[in-house]
């Protein structure tokens, strides 16, 4: 059997934990599987004196994962400190010059860094490998960089993250608020104290950019994806959808259009007999789109420490079964330096459904005014219809229209026009309908 492939672990959280016990319980199966024994060499984390449940006995102990990644005797990284700068880019950036493999559950970084550091590893002849990245258990990177290779992707649309699926769904299923559900979240430690990179779709848009340049070979662009979190949304809306047939959900969507790259994570109505819309709670789902496949749909855990330390095992063993020099894999599915510019799509020519829900006043000609704005600007409106559970004399009233597929800037002048009239007692509601 081959050498020992030794491995050095920067962060022992709920992850570094789970893939330290894994590998040491598997340890046996594993080498079999890979055709050489992976050792635990090096770990790196903020308090040594803590208890973690696990035996580190024998393995060396480094403060910061800098010095692990600079000094340690090992063949691969493992960084799971997180953050997209500061440490984690510090210490793998110093792994990838010595020549170090480094396997990555960090969106953040790869998001903000992600070319340069492809370029220094395929300059050193190091893999670079993020599975956890993006998506926790499902496999959607090696999919994209390997399975699918020959294939040209036209899409990519999914739930990427499982706090905002969970508010969503147990708004729907259980009829509560937006601020209930998200408190419940934080009880159960699928939302953080500060919960705003999740439900802003922040967490989403890092993790669409990187699927967009590995299925289109551009360069990651995380700051030019149009963004819109899950804050204001109702449980009206939740209900209005239901009642018209569709599921809201986060969605992340990646596409090619004639003016560029359409890159755009926000609430979407997805038709309630899709399959996109059976994933509740905290599961993710990607779906890619391309020529000679059609499309592929993954479906499964999105984050939580086994199903994170599982797609960091996969990456590690790939590296132990793959005797780098002789089989190499470009980072970011083609080489860095092939990578092109990111084209932004312009987002006002965006074609597709809208739901609109306004908030007016209880007085005569706004249903005909509201007509004749959507006209105006060339809408179709599938239906315009009053909800309302009692009528109240005086009241204002809930009117909710769907449209056909039509642009965004339509939509956007139609709506400006409406707000004009002032007969509206609140903001309008606008939620894209998806295709899937």
């Amino acid at each position: 059997m081959a050498d020992s492939l030794r491995i050095g672990i920067a962060g022992l959280g709920t992850v570094g934990a789970s893939l330290v016990r894994i590998l040491q319980q598997r340890s046996n199966e594993l080498a079999i599987t890979c055709g050489r024994a992976i050792e635990i060499i090096a770990v790196s984390a903020r308090d040594r004196s803590r208890d973690r449940g696990i035996d580190l006995k024998g393995i060396t102990w480094f403060d910061t994962p800098e010095q692990m990644a600079s000094e340690a005797d090992i063949d691969v990284f493992v960084e799971l400190v997180g953050g997209a700068s500061g440490q984690a880019e510090n210490a793998v950036r110093a792994a990838l010059s010595r020549g170090l493999h480094v396997v990555t559950a960090n969106k953040a970084l790869l998001a903000k860094h992600g070319v340069e550091l492809a370029t220094i590893a395929e300059d050193k002849g190091a893999l670079l490998n993020f599975e956890a990245a993006v998506a926790g258990g499902i496999p959607v990177i090696k999919a994209l960089r390997e399975s699918l290779t020959g294939n040209h992707v036209s899409r990519i649309y999914g739930i990427m993250n499982g706090t905002c699926n969970y508010i969503l769904t147990k708004m729907e299923k259980e009829g509560l608020s937006f601020e209930v559900c998200l408190k419940e979240a934080q009880r159960l430690g699928y939302a953080e104290a500060d919960p705003a990179f999740d439900i802003e779709g922040n967490d989403t848009a890092h993790k669409l950019s990187i699927l967009t340049t590995l299925a289109f070979g551009n360069k990651i662009a995380a700051d030019d994806i149009y963004l819109e979190g899950i804050t204001n949304i109702s449980i009206e809306d939740i209900q209005a959808a239901a009642e018209l047939g569709y599921r809201i959900k986060l969605l992340g969507v990646a596409q090619v259009t004639d003016s560029g790259i359409e890159q755009r994570v926000h609430p979407t109505m997805v038709p309630l007999d899709s399959v996109i819309a059976q994933v509740d709670g905290v599961t993710n789902a990607v779906a890619i789109e391309s020529d000679i496949l059609g499309e592929l749909l993954m479906v499964g855990p999105g984050a939580g420490g086994n199903a994170t330390a599982s797609a960091v095992l996969g990456d590690i063993a790939d590296i132990a079964k793959s005797r780098p020099g002789t089989q190499q894999v470009p980072v970011l599915g083609r080489p860095a330096k092939s990578l092109t510019e990111y084209r932004r799509a312009k987002m006002k020519s965006h074609e597709g459904g809208y739901f609109i829900r306004l908030t007016v006043k209880d007085q005569a000609g706004v249903f005909a005014s509201i007509a004749t704005r959507m006209a105006d600007n060339n809408i179709s409106l599938e239906s315009i219809v009053q909800r309302q559970r009692v009528h109240v004399e005086g009241a204002p009233q809930t009117i909710i229209l769907v449209t056909h597929a039509t642009m965004e800037d339509a939509i956007r002048k139609a709506v400006k026009a409406i707000k004009n009239e002032k007969y509206l007692v609140s903001e309008p509601q606008v939620i894209r309908i998806e295709r899937t």
